[in-house]
């Protein structure tokens, strides 16, 4: 009964943030400059355009955006360079999710989440330089080996959770969990990619942002949500590594809805008691009582019995042994992902100079 599931999300559906996270937000962006380094940067130097040459494209991100793959003139080291159009950010009212992104990214420093180096833009073009993860996308591991078994679960859940317990400690929620989004490095380890729907909470958020099988009832019922989205979503992403499809899926994103609000689970007959007890608590409509989000947070989700054979401590410092070994011949392989075609999308006219000056601090 597998039911592949596209790359489709609704995060073009998002709305403008509230006020009060957009001015707190801007603040953010103000104080840290055109030309700012992330936190967890390899060396402090000022990058430019020109020191990079373009290798490939390995990422479409929706209807604005690609991720290139470039090498570094001066050090021959390979990075991400995301390049997002100006006006098509403008027009689908994205401006805030942007400088959101950045804000978070150059907040960030954990070994499971990808690193952001340098932000610039053109007339044209906002540009975000980060880590090149040339494992590929889990979610293309999990296409090609139809599912997860247990062990390969577990593993990838554990380190996910990590992610997200850290997230959450620095009062961020992600809000767009899946496949698509979890890389796997050259060390084998996940990296968590796209921060484009992250928010920091400085009170509850109304925002349809995410991907529709994965939206936790709360969002599609517009009742305000926080960090038991991600929890939701975890129990989603389980679900489907371990069954290779989503729990609710449909032909269009009212019927994955309606599916979602009803809250029916049918469970393959392979999967492990244990994980079937963990994604009933995931998954459960009343996020106060959703396992995550109550009193103890992510210790309840990590003391669950399906981790009992996880070391906790050890997992960040990335000691597990990773079940899939991606293949990696040099640090610049691409092999890993799509080939996109290397057309003429680069070629934008300029942008009005007031247009620009909403991001003029990115």
């Amino acid at each position: 009964m597998a039911t592949p599931k596209g790359k489709s999300g609704v995060n073009n559906e998002c709305a403008s943030l509230r006020e009060s996270a957009n001015s707190a937000a801007a603040s953010s962006s103000s104080s840290t400059g055109t030309a700012q380094i992330g936190a967890a940067s390899l060396t402090n130097r000022t990058y430019r355009l020109e020191d990079f040459d373009t290798v490939a494209t390995v990422a479409g991100t929706g209807t604005f955006g690609r991720v290139f793959l470039v090498k570094d003139k001066i050090t021959r080291g390979y990075f991400a360079l995301k390049a997002m159009k100006i006006p098509d950010v403008i027009r689908l009212k994205q401006e805030q999710h942007v400088h959101n992104e950045k804000a978070v990214l150059a907040e960030v420093n954990h070994p499971f989440l990808i690193r952001l180096f340098w932000t610039h833009h053109d007339d044209r073009f906002l540009y975000m330089l980060m880590d090149y993860v040339p494992g590929g996308e889990l979610f293309s591991y999990l296409r090609n080996m139809g599912r997860f078994n247990n062990s390969t679960g577990l593993f990838y859940s554990a380190e996910i959770i990590c992610a997200i317990e850290y997230l959450h400690s620095k009062e961020i929620v992600y809000r767009d969990l899946k496949p698509e989004n979890i890389l796997l490095a050259t060390e084998k380890h996940i990296k968590v990619v796209d921060f484009s729907g992250c928010e920091v909470l400085l009170q509850m958020t109304w925002t349809l942002c995410g991907t529709p099988e994965y939206l936790a009832p709360e969002v599609i019922q517009s009742k305000g949500h926080g960090r038991a989205v991600d929890w939701w979503a975890l129990g989603v992403l389980i679900f489907e590594m371990l069954s290779g499809y989503p729990p609710f899926f449909d032909d269009n994103p009212f019927g994955i809805y309606q599916k979602i609000l009803a809250g029916k689970l049918d469970f393959p007959r392979h999967l492990d008691f244990y994980v079937k007890d963990l994604i009933k608590k995931l998954l459960v409509t009343d996020r106060t009582r959703r396992l995550g989000n109550m009193k103890n947070g992510a210790d309840d989700v990590k003391k669950h019995r399906w981790f009992k054979s996880i070391e906790w401590d050890v997992v960040p410092q990335r000691k597990l042994k990773p079940p899939i070994v991606p293949k990696v011949s040099h640090d610049g392989d691409t092999s890993n992902f799509e080939a996109y075609p290397e057309d003429e999308w680069k070629k934008e006219p300029p942008v009005p100079p007031k247009d620009l000056e909403i991001f003029k601090n990115f």
